[in-house]
């Protein structure tokens, strides 16, 4: 709680760990010693203090950090889950409505969760993100039973989407995850009501909590509970992913039927369906059961998965059949029509010419009937859905090309005397080859189009089924679904860690390359993260499981990687838009060719007009289009997640082959992001004793370059003299009592504002900044007794990527807060000539907005954390770090690992996949362009020759094929190994 008077505020901060009046002493000489700050009221609960001056913020912090630095905690850690926060930039909102409040001490925050150290009640800032427009909710995890069947889930998701005060949910049979403002007791009562028993699975880990920092989450939330549920918002997110399996899609068209179908039903918000993996992805809170009832409508299939899993299983028992009854119609109709052919080949009669003619050719009408029944089946019933429900598919140009075929042959066969001699010609084998070859072409598709994701099922094999569980000193093995947050576990040498985790004891090294791309094992020791999918090598490792389920990085991933390879790219758009009325314009274009023929063609004209209708039918290939951009995007994305590299969507992938400018914020991206001290200029005294002054004055202070000082002095072992009379001036310097004198320490401006002399000095500073070094002063009254030089390292492989992109054409911009002198030194050694210095944090987004002002597609790298409002500004975000929540939440693309080299492989990656894109969609056109009007007819009056509807069977067949091996070329994109 803060009370503001004039220019001193007060501030009441919450204590933890003061266990007696000597602790109170303790805090209370701390205090005393912070210039600017004046205890008012102090027990071992809590500690009110003034804190004087226009801006109170510093001595605040320097409260806090005192404090802390005696082993006591300061204020709450409030956790909770958040609702309606779209996008980085919604991110950055709220932690800049944090980042004004004083008395919030440091802060973490995702679209879905947030960690806050505060002073402030849970209810305050509660109420500050309220404010923005944003929801806070419970996290409850609850066990189920009852339930024995999808209809009961679904029953349960229903009850749950009619309450609006459900933001987000996870169901299964066993289990839920509800994101919500109810209590536990509410909910349960709720599933209760539809004849189901839940109970709450972890009453500890319920959120929203309030805890004191670093402690057992013990201490009670200040929400009540029974408050009124906070409105919903149009811009909220707090919607469910939901995925389905589809089936009898065949073509493009039948995404927009699909896409069109979901849309329409009440609570979706967004759809995306992809006609490569045969699957929707469906945000909102709609009922799964309305959805599948709206796809069933439409006249598809559809049913709803759980997780990645059990979509991977359906699919491929989906693929499993649609192949075995494809090698079925292949097998069936090449052995029919291929006999028939090879008679016509070789100067046997194909046109009826006596009675004995009509019962041998009747036998083989019989026999073509009962093929295009069974293995030409699913052809005309997908043809017969489409028209009941006013649409034209694939299929729809087959049946009608074979059933035209057919019922001419037929009709020749039965009554040949209707037809002029010359018109008696039958075409079974037309018929028979044309299912054939279409299913030979779509067992081969099948098969390549599995191949594409196989990145997505290489991450899905990295989460092994089970887990070693450690409870009262026993092992014991349990699937990972009933592994839960805050379990003790044990990982053995070879085994992968099953879920995310902190290691409490033992050592080992960790192979983390299926995640990061990085092929060096990772030393982990106590306190080290694990992450699931990971493989240990030698040691055993006990860990606390810190994230389960889909609340592991891995699944983070494999959310992310599903999502991008089932979005769409502009290009995508434009074929789709096409494909919707591809197979009307055909229908439209055979029946005018049937008519010309009909009309100017010779005799028999009947003959040519079926021949000719027939072979445009079925040589346009809707397949192609509609596979052209999405196999791309899969084998893109899968070929980037395999060595590191998230791409968030297509249009990202699109967006980023098209960059002209790439803007890098130094520190942490080209360089280190740990300053050091790398020179140390002793004037007046002894280089030890200086710096171990110089580390006493920084020892209170967070600043990295003063925590540089103070890890250089740990490094060289100094014993630090104690400081006291402490005083310091934000962005200058600070000033104490050291053995009965004033030091002081800073920069230009603070020995300025002493009135110290330092011109005889700037021949070393000029050096230092030269260097690249930031030159700190550290003076006594009299004069400077020394100049330090701190720097942050440029990573060993910048200057080299930096090279490698310009190389490709693209211009390299850095982003500094340093001065002009230091940010232009190191931008010499990087090779980059366009540095722009001088920028605060909240105003990297306006040179980015400058830069695309300018007519430039501009990519944004950053650690994805301090730079979120510039990374959701720029064309592309870029995010550095090694998988980070904020970094995966706020990039178009995450690099899961430190090199930058990787960047011009997303690069080169995204740009082969346009041009892959692109290969693919101008093939499909090409070949529909002159494939069509060739069988029309086009050519015979230069060659008296027509295409036979065989041949363009197998042209359409082989056209979809080559769209599937041409994307899958993108599965062996050569990545540079030494940027891994």
């Amino acid at each position: 709680m803060t009370t503001t008077d004039t220019n001193i505020t007060y501030y009441t901060l919450p204590l933890s760990g003061l266990s007696c009046q000597g602790c109170v002493k303790k805090v209370t000489k701390a205090l005393e010693d912070i210039d600017g700050v004046r205890i008012e009221d102090i027990d071992t609960q809590s500690v009110s203090l003034e804190a004087l001056g226009e801006s109170t913020e510093y001595p605040l912090g320097q409260a806090v950090t005192a404090i802390e630095a005696l082993g006591y905690q300061v204020g709450y850690r409030h956790y909770f889950t958040l609702s309606g926060l779209n996008c980085g930039r919604c991110v950055a909102k709220v932690e800049a409505a944090l980042d004004e409040q004083p008395t919030v001490f440091s802060h973490s925050v995702s679209k879905t969760h947030a960690d806050i150290h505060t002073s402030l009640s849970l209810a305050s800032i509660i109420q500050t993100i309220e404010n923005l427009g944003y929801q806070v909710g419970y996290q409850h995890q609850l066990a189920l039973s009852g339930l024995s069947c999808g209809h009961c889930v679904a029953k349960v998701e229903r009850a749950l989407d009619e309450n609006d005060a459900v933001f987000d949910y996870q169901v299964s049979k066993d289990a839920a995850t509800v994101r919500t403002t109810l209590s536990a007791e509410t909910l349960i009562e709720t599933i209760a009501s539809l004849g189901f028993e839940a109970t709450l699975i972890d009453p500890s880990q319920e959120t929203p909590s309030s805890t004191e920092p670093h402690q057992p989450q013990t201490a009670t939330t200040e929400v009540d509970q029974q408050a009124e549920t906070p409105p919903r918002t149009e811009t909220s997110s707090s919607h469910s992913r939901m995925q389905f399996v589809l089936s009898g899609m065949t073509c493009a068209s039948c995404v927009k039927s699909v896409e069109t179908a979901i849309s329409s039903v009440d609570g979706v918000a967004n759809v995306s369906v992809n006609l490569a993996e045969r699957s929707a992805i469906v945000k909102g809170n709609a009922s799964p059961d309305a959805i599948v009832e709206a796809v069933k409508n439409a006249g598809y299939g559809a049913e709803k998965v759980e997780d990645d899993n059990d979509r991977r299983e359906r699919q491929q028992h989906q693929q499993a059949a649609e192949l075995k009854n494809f090698k079925r119609s292949t097998i069936a109709g090449l052995g029919l029509g291929g006999p028939i052919m090879a008679w016509g080949i070789v100067g046997g009669s194909m046109t009826i010419q006596s009675s004995q003619d009509q019962w041998a050719w009747g036998a083989v009408a019989i026999l073509t009937l009962l093929l295009l029944a069974t293995g030409g089946r699913h052809f005309f019933a997908n043809a017969w859905q489409a028209l009941m429900h006013k649409r034209a598919t694939m299929d729809t140009l087959v049946a009608l090309g074979t059933g035209a075929a057919w019922l001419y042959s037929t009709a020749v066969v039965v009554a040949p005397a209707l037809f002029p001699e010359q018109a008696r010609h039958v075409y079974f084998e037309a018929s028979a080859m044309i299912i054939g070859l279409i299913s030979l072409g779509h067992a081969i598709e099948a098969r390549a189009r599995a191949n594409t994701s196989k990145a997505l099922d290489q991450l899905l094999d990295l989460q092994p089924p089970t887990a070693l569980v450690i409870e009262n000193g026993q092992e014991t093995e349990r699937p990972l679904d009933k592994v839960k947050q805050g379990m003790t576990l044990r990982v053995k040498p070879g085994a992968k860690v099953p879920v995310d985790g902190e290691v409490v004891e033992g050592s080992s090294y960790i192979d983390e390359s299926m995640l990061t791309g990085e092929p060096v094992p990772v030393s982990k020791q106590q306190g080290d993260t694990l992450h699931a999918g990971t493989v240990n090598q030698k040691g055993s490792l006990t860990f606390k499981a810190t994230g389960v389920g889909s609340d592991t990085m891995l699944a983070r991933i494999i959310d992310l990687v599903r999502e991008a390879q089932s979005s769409k790219p502009e290009l995508a758009k434009l074929a789709d838009r096409i494909s919707a009325v591809f197979v009307p314009i055909v229908v439209a274009i055979a029946l005018i060719t049937a008519a010309i023929w009909y009309v100017v063609g010779p005799e028999p004209s009947v003959s040519y007009m079926l021949v000719t209708a027939t072979t445009v039918l079925i040589i346009a290939c809707p397949c192609a289009l509609g596979l052209a951009t999405p196999l791309s995007v899969t084998a893109a994305v899968g070929r980037a997640a395999e060595v590191g590299v998230l791409i968030r969507d297509a249009d990202a992938l699109q967006t980023a082959a098209k960059l002209h400018t790439l803007v890098f914020d130094k520190t942490g991206t080209l360089t280190r992001g740990q300053p050091e001290v790398t020179h140390v200029k002793a004037i007046n005294g002894d280089q030890e004793r200086l710096m171990a002054i110089a580390a006493s004055l920084e020892q209170h202070s967070e600043h990295p370059l003063a925590q540089a000082i103070v890890n250089y002095a740990k490094a060289q072992d100094l014993s630090l003299p104690t400081s006291n009379d402490f005083n310091s001036e934000s962005g200058k310097g600070i000033q104490a009592q050291i053995d009965r004198a004033r030091y002081f320490i800073g920069n230009q401006a603070w020995m300025d504002a002493q009135g110290i002399e330092t011109a005889s000095h700037q021949s070393d500073i000029d050096a230092m900044t030269q260097r690249g070094e930031t030159a700190i002063y550290l003076a006594n009254a009299d004069s400077v007794q020394a100049l330090i030089g701190v720097s942050d390292p440029i990573r060993d492989d910048a200057i080299e990527a930096v090279a490698n992109l310009q190389a490709q054409g693209l211009e390299v911009i850095m982003l500094s807060g340093d001065h002009p002198d230091t940010a232009n030194a190191i931008g010499r050694q990087l090779g980059i000539d366009h540095v722009i210095a001088g920028v605060l944090p909240d105003g990297k987004s306006e040179q980015i907005q400058h830069l695309q002002q300018q007519g430039k597609r501009v990519a944004m790298v950053g650690d994805g954390i301090n730079d979120a409002p510039a990374l959701a500004q720029a064309d592309v975000g870029v995010a550095m770090g090694s998988g980070s929540d904020i970094a995966i939440e706020s990039a178009q693309i995450t690099l899961m690992h430190q090199h930058l080299g990787a960047l011009a492989n997303a690069i080169a990656l995204s740009q082969a996949a346009v041009r892959n894109m692109k290969q693919n969609l101008f093939g499909a056109f090409i070949y529909n362009t002159l494939g069509i009007p060739v069988a029309a007819g086009i050519l015979y009056p230069f060659t008296g020759m027509l295409l036979s509807p065989v041949i363009a069977g197998g042209a359409m067949a082989l056209s979809s094929i080559t769209v599937v091996t041409n994307a899958n070329r993108l599965r062996f994109f050569k990545i540079k190994s030494d940027d891994k």
